[in-house]
């Protein structure tokens, strides 16, 4: 596998390949060279033929950037990420006098050209001939398990224009190219944990099951009450699964956003398909909002495991509005207090839906089950209203008659 020189390394073979047949063809005269493209017709260069090779880009292969290096990473074990980078070089031939009184550097660059064609992999044999002062060893580029390839890549005028603008060098006719895939190898060391010889309780061997159904703890549905969208505090909801029977099940809560991990006991009824869980009507502790939900699970003499995670809302409450009959100020405004449950976090964002506006609470520094909205231009009338707290709303809806109706406590009036 190569290391933090490969880069080094393939310059130097493409280089090397390049030199290599112009000293064939033209017995020396002509430098290929490496350097940028403001630099390369510097004073400390000779003004004479020359091609040079120049890396402009380097970008990650995506197809190689999670794999783990084959042949060293064995099943079970968890190796360091990989550095897979695809290298795009831009070539370029310059020619004695500017190519009077003939275009020298259109051949120099149809010979290089055709140098790359001629070899599209470069091989271990080319890379530890192009080292042969050093150890090529150092480099470890001979030893890559994947090949390098070299692919002609198509550049637009635009594109082409944008490269040498950038280093405000006239522009030379040129030719771009993409070396795929050059793999570094991570310096951190694998995880590689011993073999497995004690496969169940005394050895048994392997459990056996007649279904598709997961051999561990899992999670398939929640359900809430009366059809719901969102749950609330006081609300049982039904946790459906697989394998959640055990001497200790614990429901986990969380809320990544707000940083809340909460753990609740499930209801004493349960099986191993289905576990009940009430919300306790603490208003402090939780928030409004999306959480994620699981299931703890230790059996005596297993370690303890953790099913999926299932999304859950839970809807804020309107426990009051004040007043219930409201009247505009002189300045036209309408002001309304809502008490909620539960109390709303000083980073959340919170706005009351009144019938199709939506108006944003007035700023609160500390928690709080108070919010104060000031609603501008709205007419005399009866509105439901609804309170949104991060995307959660409260619930309108009365679905525990049938038919279902509004929720009448979610009405206001404006004389």
């Amino acid at each position: 596998m190569s290391n933090e020189l490969a880069i080094a390394a393939v310059t130097i073979t493409l280089r090397h390949l390049l030199q290599q047949r112009f000293d064939a063809e033209s017995s020396g005269g002509i430098t290929v060279t490496t350097r940028p493209l403001d630099k390369v017709r510097d004073n400390t260069v000779s003004s004479g033929d020359q091609v040079n090779l120049f890396l402009y880009d380097t970008q990650i292969n995506a197809t190689w950037r999670n794999m783990d290096i084959p042949s060293q990473v064995k099943p079970g074990e968890t190796g360091q990420q990989l550095l897979p980078l695809n290298l795009y070089y831009l070539l370029t031939a310059y020619a004695q006098n500017d190519d009077f009184p003939e275009p020298t550097s259109h051949r120099l660059l149809g010979v290089a050209m055709s140098v790359f064609n001629d070899h599209p992999i470069l091989t271990s044999a080319d890379i530890r001939a192009a080292l042969p002062t050093t150890d090529p060893t150092e480099y470890d580029l001979d030893q890559q398990v994947e090949q390098l390839r070299i692919v002609y890549q198509p550049l637009s005028v635009e594109e082409m224009f944008n490269l040498w603008s950038t280093f405000q060098a006239p522009y030379r006719i040129s030719a771009a190219y993409e070396v795929s895939v050059v793999l570094i190898e991570s310096k951190l060391p694998a995880k590689t944990p011993l073999p497995i010889i004690k496969r169940q309780s005394d050895d048994r061997g392997p459990i056996l099951q007649s279904d598709l159904s997961s051999p561990l703890p899992a999670l398939v549905s929640i359900q809430l009450p009366n059809q719901q969208p969102s749950g609330r505090l006081g609300d049982v909801l039904i946790l459906n699964g697989f394998h959640l029977d055990a001497e200790n099940v614990v429901i986990l809560f969380t809320n990544i956003r707000l940083e809340i991990s909460l753990e609740l006991p499930p209801l004493p009824e349960r099986t191993a398909t289905e576990i009940q869980v009430q919300l306790p009507d603490e208003s402090v502790r939780w928030a409004a909002g999306f959480y994620t939900v699981a299931v703890g699970v230790t059996r005596t003499g297993e370690p303890s495991r953790t099913t999926n995670e299932l999304s859950f809302s839970l809807a804020p409450k309107i426990l009051d509005i004040i007043p219930r009959q409201a009247t505009p100020d002189p300045n036209g405004e309408v002001i309304l207090t809502l008490i909620c449950s539960p109390q709303v976090r000083s980073r959340q964002r919170v706005a009351l839906l009144l019938e199709d506006r939506e108006v944003v609470a007035q700023p609160r520094q500390t928690q709080t089950d108070r919010l104060e909205f000031r609603i501008a231009g709205v007419t005399a009338g009866e509105y439901f209203v609804r309170l949104r707290i991060d995307g959660v709303d409260s619930l309108l809806v009365d679905r525990t008659v049938t038919p279902p109706v509004f929720d009448q406590n979610q009405k206001v009036v404006i004389l």
